[in-house]
């Protein structure tokens, strides 16, 4: 049978690793997972608790397009919660989690050949994303002295049609400031470029908050989810919010490519919102988290590191070790007992030399991982 080149998109590969952490454990293995970015607890009382009335008052059936009304209500209320935003509930879009945003994007905004910029380090599925629309991902190669994070000279540079940065990002965990922000929307707007916000980790910040692109612009994209700091991971939910012009385009994508996300979650989602001590909470395992890997990992030999602003990840080079990090965390899976994410997924060209540690688990098995990663790292060196 005949094949599609928009299939041929590269495989994730933390999920590959989680699969051979899961194969271990299957063997009566105890692994500390670090590799995958999903929050040790589960959804919030109060979104299980709005699920739980909803089953038992009728069926769940199909939804608008765009969302329920009353959560599509309650997210523009958060923005103004969050950051002082009024926000209009008709210019968001609930969507199949942030994935489903991000196919309802660029496929809203742009045409087939069209170069969308990326940051490189940054999350693998933008490129295989745009790869299956049949657009050309442009890898931005950013620098340390720039927070790994794209600059506006980039854009001009690069000839894009559209630029999509996150703050934090993944596997950073760096933000923009709102200068630096500004710097780049206003340069896309000058060259008539689309910028797209990829804002899923916001909420999980250690000093200052993150900066919301509606801040700055109306003629943006902003996608968030309730997968991170909502820990809603598996319910597949997220939003977008879009310019006015652009709802019905988005509207009508959303209808014919997924009819509606599903009604089940979106009734979670809504209870989610209601879950702030609960969300605060786990935002201080997060932050204990973070202190006790930025302690413990240059014990273990891991002191090249990214300045975490937000998130909960630690990307690290660790060229003095490897030139594989592929093998070397098949190492660490294989002898210490730690799964963690090569960097080759977030950095094709600079990831034979890096990694990235998750540390949204519970803080016990945070302690366990880097326990023992510092007693491996010590018997590899003798």
């Amino acid at each position: 049978m005949r094949n599609s080149r928009r299939g041929d998109v590269d495989p994730f590969i933390v999920m590959d690793v989680l699969a051979k952490a899961r194969a271990a454990e299957a063997e009566g293995r105890h692994i500390v997972h670090m590799e995958v970015g999903q929050p040790g607890t589960g959804a919030p009382a109060t979104a299980r608790a709005a699920l739980s009335r909803a089953l038992e008052e009728g069926p769940l059936g199909y939804t608008q397009a765009t969302g329920l009304p009353e959560l599509r209500a309650a997210i523009a209320q958060l923005y103004e919660k969050w950051y002082g935003i009024q926000l209009d509930p008709g210019r968001v879009v609930v969507t199949a989690g942030a994935s489903g945003a991000f196919v309802l994007a660029f496929s809203a905004l742009f045409d087939t050949g069209a170069r969308v910029g990326i940051g490189r380090p940054g999350y693998p599925s933008y490129r295989q994303i745009l790869r299956a629309l049949g657009l050309e991902a442009v890898d931005i190669e950013t620098l340390a002295k720039n927070r790994l994070q794209p600059v506006p000279e980039d854009v001009a540079a690069h000839g894009l049609d559209g630029l999509l940065v996150a703050s934090p990002a993944n596997p950073s965990g760096t933000m923009l400031d709102a200068v630096a922000l500004g710097a780049l929307i206003d340069v896309c707007k000058d060259t008539g470029a689309a910028f797209i916000s990829d804002e899923i980790y916001h909420g999980l910040s250690y000093g200052e908050r993150a900066v919301s692109a509606l801040e700055l612009s109306d003629e943006v994209y902003v996608i968030n989810s309730f997968s991170k700091y909502f820990s809603m991971t598996g319910w597949r939910v997220g939003w977008m919010v879009v310019p006015e012009a652009h709802v019905r385009r988005v509207e009508n994508l959303a209808a014919n490519l997924f009819i509606c996300a599903p009604h089940a979650a979106q009734v979670a989602a809504l209870g989610a919102l209601e879950a702030h001590e609960e969300c605060l909470a786990n935002l201080s395992v997060y932050a204990e988290n973070r202190r006790l890997m930025l302690e413990g990992l240059p014990k273990a030999g891991f002191d090249r590191i990214a300045p975490p602003d937000g998130a909960f990840y630690i990307y690290a080079d660790v060229s003095e070790h490897t030139c594989n990090s592929l093998a070397f965390c098949d190492e660490l899976l294989d002898q210490a007992g730690v799964a963690v994410a090569p960097g080759l997924d977030f950095d094709p060209e600079r990831g034979h030399q890096t990694v990235r540690f998750s540390y949204a688990g519970s803080t016990a098995d945070i302690t366990e991982g880097l326990e023992r990663l510092a007693a491996y790292m010590t018997r590899r060196s003798v």
